[in-house]
This record gives structure tokens, sequence and C-alpha cells, in this order.
């Protein structure tokens, strides 16, 4: 399958998750990076959860805008997702790439979505996105379906 028919079958709303990540990334906390990243996350439900990247003069306890819309997601029940939005770009500028997911972040979203079937989409705005399947960012990848004897 591919992401377009998956879109349409699941009826996935892109614009809206779009938008969501974009006022997520207005409330990341990078004061070290600079780097100011939103992600939106939908669950089976169709409910969605967003998230910022929250830094830390440490480094290491920063967290990603994706997992924390997952972590967000996943304190409420939910467990399942169909697709995330993710926006990201240095402070106080127009956003020029795509933000990808890190590694981290794709092995986590797999955690918790089917590979085949989830949408990542990587937006500069509303109308100037991209969409890949998760197994296209996360390929041959390891999960929960891996553990199961």
């Amino acid at each position: 399958m591919n992401v377009n028919t998956i879109i349409e079958k699941e009826d996935i709303p892109v614009q809206e998750l779009v938008r969501s990540a974009l006022e997520a990334r207005k409330k990341a906390y990078a004061p070290y990076s600079g780097y100011m990243v939103g992600a939106a996350v939908l669950t089976n439900e169709l409910r969605i959860y967003t998230g910022c990247n929250i830094e830390n003069a440490s480094y290491s306890p920063s967290i990603c805008a994706e997992r924390t819309a997952v972590s967000k997601a996943v304190s409420e029940g939910k467990r399942k997702f169909k697709a995330i939005a993710v926006a990201g770009g240095p402070k106080g500028e127009e956003i020029s790439q795509y933000a990808y997911p890190c590694g981290v972040c794709r092995q986590v979203l797999r955690e918790f979505a089917d590979p085949d079937e989830f949408i990542v989409i990587v937006a500069r705005s509303g109308r100037d996105f991209k969409m890949h399947l998760l197994k296209e960012l996360l390929p041959e990848s390891f999960g929960p379906d891996n553990l199961k004897t």
C-alpha cells in the first residue's frame, strides 16, 4: 500500500496534523540548540496528541518532540498510532527544511505503529510537506512482533 491509499482509506487529517505540529513547535524549549520542533501524533481513535522538544543543560535528558507527543498519548492509554506530523527549524526563522524524526524517535514510533501503514509527515508549512511510510524511514526494523513466540 502507498501513502496516498492509506490516507484515503483511513481518512487521516493531514492538514490538521501539520497545523498542530506547527503550533506545538511554538512551545519548544530549545535554549541550547535554538532548534524548535513540534510534533502531532494521530491515534487509531483519530485523537491528536502534540509535543515539542524539551532540551536540558545536561543534554542527554533532552527529549524530542515526537517522543513527547507519543509519551503524552501513551500516558493517556493510547497505544496505537496512524500518523505523525513533524515541523522544525531554527528559532525565529521561517522553516526552510524538513525535520525528520531521529533514529530513536523512529524506533519509538515503531513500538506503537505498523511500519507498513504508519505515515510520517514532515512539514515546512501547511502546504509544503512530504509524506513517507515508517518502513521507508526505518527499513528492516525490529519491533514487538519480533518478540512474540
